[in-house]
């Protein structure tokens, strides 16, 4: 992917983050990157909590993460973020954690979305266009 049309975010670990060996919980990950997401999303002109509001929940219906190294407390690292459509009802965010010390690749992750009603049937989200950079 190239970086020019991702959004980036800094972050840094916290010490209640991480577990017995010093390294961060392999499921605060998921927490960083939908705060990323949720970033992202804002950069687009749109609010999350607006979006259900609308009666529109964008759900987390599968997650693939892809670990290669740890972060440790106090590591600095840079979140990139880009959504690409899938079908008329998903699209999905790509997002790259980079710790920023050695820029080593931590963690790549594709988290697919879906977009449904408050009865959880499927419903097109009519903004999601302006996620993707077309």
């Amino acid at each position: 992917m190239s970086n020019d049309k991702k959004h980036s975010l800094l972050f840094e670990v916290r010490d209640y983050e991480c577990d017995m060996q010093g390294i961060v919980n392999n499921a605060v990950y998921q927490n960083y990157l939908e705060h990323a997401r949720h970033t992202f999303i804002k950069t687009k002109g749109l609010d999350f909590a607006e979006i259900t509001e609308q009666g529109i929940n964008l759900v987390l219906i599968k997650g693939e993460l892809d670990y290669k190294r740890s972060l440790r407390s106090g590591d600095v690292f840079e979140i990139l973020t880009r959504a690409e459509k899938v079908s008329k009802l998903k699209f999905a965010f790509f997002q790259t954690i980079i710790r920023q010390a050695d820029q080593q690749i931590v963690l790549e992750a594709k988290m697919t979305i879906a977009s449904t009603n408050q009865a959880g049937k499927p419903v097109i989200f009519d903004q999601a266009h302006k996620l993707f950079d077309e």
